[in-house]
């Protein structure tokens, strides 16, 4: 064993654990005041505004689709298939995810982001005219494939395009501009059902990808040249695979049926079998720092949509509530969110990533608690509403502290494949967890008291919840640790 003894100086790890880039610096250790640049600036403001739109656009569809689905599997008699409609979009999504990744990491994201775009915009014209429910399908998976190239092109967008100081502030943005969807697109897409048809809200959303694009593409040619990833054998195979188990288990979470087991046994087979080559090695123990910061991204998705998907149906058939009044539960959980993710971006913040990523899922727990309060008679159903802000307020703090340190510690050639692990890894805590609610609410909704049934769902989501606060810390790189005690540190020859 050699001793050596190392300083933190400009640029390094900081005496209190955090690194470059976690408090809002840039990553060459200079300031905001140093650069002089503001994400509305000349610099960033047509690339600042065009991934915002762009997230508006999706964020709207997701809102709106959601909203007319019912009707529009009714009028295409494909009521039985309902489920597929959101599962053939998981599927493929997931799919374009990883292979997305790669060729951002082989050629640079201009090509995927062109593609993804078009495929997102054919996939809304393919539903929007489909006069049977397999067009439709067909229609929706080639939404997914779009929608999936999309998320990750922007992660790699925003790791090349913009310095370290920056970064809070775009993920702030991009959770800010779900707000907006998620309060009037409901109402717009069900207001348009009612007096058109369900196809306009499809349709109408194809010229609003235009003006997007005309702003983002003229910056990616201008993006610096990275040296290519090596080429990664075998992903597109297990990238599929993935795809299909996460949609075998969303499937099956939702058709509580024989053959359901045989389906979720298939889903978890593929599952073993891909993901440990997906995801950071590590990930599935939660090893410290990037494997922990891709394994806490689901556990925060899964708590927290596993919670709320039921928390309109419990206010509503439990509490008596109006669907209208019980979903501004959801939309204050959503201002809740917008609100922390500002807030972690702010210049003058100096709490450390993983601190604040441990005070997001204290939030989160604390919100989670008051929401299964609010099923108990004794309580005021109301209490749901700052449950929802609470823990919105935790993912709002910790969601995009994660994002931030994702594109931190992974090598910039490698931020497509890292982006593509992190939207992997919520849409299986997502798809694991809202599926088990879905599973707990079949079986005990016709057995057991209205009130045990969403006790016990959301007891679920608060055990997963109080996992991210023990972890929480985990996302620290190991050298990081060393850094955090004495200046000191011990390296092993060999």
């Amino acid at each position: 064993m050699s001793v050596s003894r190392e300083s933190a100086g400009p640029g390094g790890t900081r005496p209190d654990g955090t690194g470059p880039g976690e408090n809002g610096l840039a990553e060459n250790g200079a300031s905001e005041g140093a650069a002089g640049e503001r994400l509305l600036g000349p610099t960033y403001r047509s690339l600042t505004i065009g991934i915002v739109a762009l997230v508006l656009l999706v964020a709207f569809e997701a809102m709106a689709v959601t909203t007319v689905m019912p009707v529009a599997v009714r009028q295409l008699d494909g009521l039985a298939f309902y489920a597929w409609a959101f599962s053939g979009f998981m599927t493929a999504s997931m799919f374009a995810t990883i292979v997305a990744g790669e060729v951002c990491d082989r050629i640079g994201p201009v090509v995927p982001f062109v593609v993804g775009v078009l495929l997102f915009t054919v996939g809304l014209v393919v539903a929007g005219v489909a006069e049977t429910m397999l067009v439709f399908l067909v229609g929706r998976m080639i939404q997914g494939l779009g929608g999936g190239a999309l998320v990750v092109t922007l992660y790699v967008i925003v790791g090349r395009a913009f310095p370290g100081y920056l970064r809070p502030r775009v993920f702030a943005a991009i959770s800010s501009a779900w707000v907006l969807p998620s309060i009037v697109g409901p109402v717009i897409a069900g207001s348009v059902t009612e007096q058109w048809s369900w196809r306009l809200v499809f349709l109408g959303l194809v010229p609003v990808a235009i003006a997007p694009v005309a702003l983002v593409l003229p910056r990616l040619r201008g993006l610096p040249v990275v040296p290519p990833a090596a080429r990664r054998q075998g992903r597109k195979r297990r990238a599929l695979a993935a795809a299909v188990g996460i949609g075998l288990l969303q499937y099956a979470g939702q058709r509580i049926v024989w053959w359901s087991l045989l389906l979720l046994a298939v889903g978890l087979a593929l599952m073993v079998i891909s993901l440990p080559r997906l995801l950071p090695p590590g990930t599935l123990r939660f090893a410290r720092g990037l494997p922990s910061v891709v394994g806490m991204r689901g556990l925060f998705a899964g708590a927290f949509f596993g919670a709320q998907a039921f928390i309109p149906l419990m206010l509503v058939e439990h509490r008596g509530w109006s669907t209208t009044v019980a979903g501004l539960t959801l939309t204050v959980g959503a201002l809740g969110w917008s609100t922390a993710a500002w807030w972690q971006g702010r210049p003058s913040v100096r709490t450390s990533r993983p601190n604040l990523i441990k005070a997001g899922a204290t939030f989160l727990t604390c919100g989670l608690v008051l929401v299964l309060c609010s099923a108990f008679p004794a309580v005021p159903g109301w209490v749901a509403a700052p449950g929802c802000v609470l823990a919105g307020l935790g993912m709002g703090l910790a969601m995009a502290s994660l994002s931030v340190l994702l594109l931190e510690y992974a090598p910039t050639h490698e931020h497509g494949a890292s982006g593509a692990a992190a939207q992997m890894a919520d849409s299986l805590g997502n798809v694991s967890l809202v599926g088990g609610a879905g599973v707990i609410f079949a079986l005990l909704h016709d057995r057991a008291d209205p009130v045990a049934v969403f006790v016990a769902i959301d007891a679920v989501m608060i055990a997963v919840a109080v996992a991210t606060v023990l972890l929480a810390l985990r996302v620290r790189q190991p050298d990081r640790l060393d850094h955090a005690l004495p200046t000191t540190r011990v390296t092993s020859t060999g």
